[in-house]
């Protein structure tokens, strides 16, 4: 049960996992756990369309899954190490518990 304080609506689990379902963003978020990036590292790293790849991180930050820093010119991405790594570490203790490749 989720605690009185937290007022975030249960509507809002579909958008958190919706960035979860989605193969681009889940790619962005493996390169990112690597070390941050620029849109451009992020780009060469996937092999993606930078359009693609800034439509992404943009609704990952809304939902605070990545943070970004200006750095001069660059807006640098990483992960939300509060939240998102401790999650991303606890999905991979379940997958190589539960989830192995039969």
């Amino acid at each position: 049960m989720l605690k009185d304080s937290c007022r975030c609506p249960e509507k809002s689990y579909p958008i958190f996992f919706r960035n979860l379902a989605n193969s681009l963003k889940i790619n962005i978020i493996i390169s990112l756990r690597k070390n941050p990036k620029s849109v451009n590292e992020i780009v060469a790293d996937l092999k993606q369309e930078q359009s693609k790849i800034s439509h992404a991180l943009t609704t990952l930050s809304h939902c605070h899954i990545v943070e970004v820093e200006q750095k001069g010119k660059q807006r640098i991405y990483s992960l939300n190490k509060e939240t998102i790594v401790p999650i991303l570490n606890i999905i991979d203790k379940h997958k190589c518990k539960h989830c192995q490749a039969k």
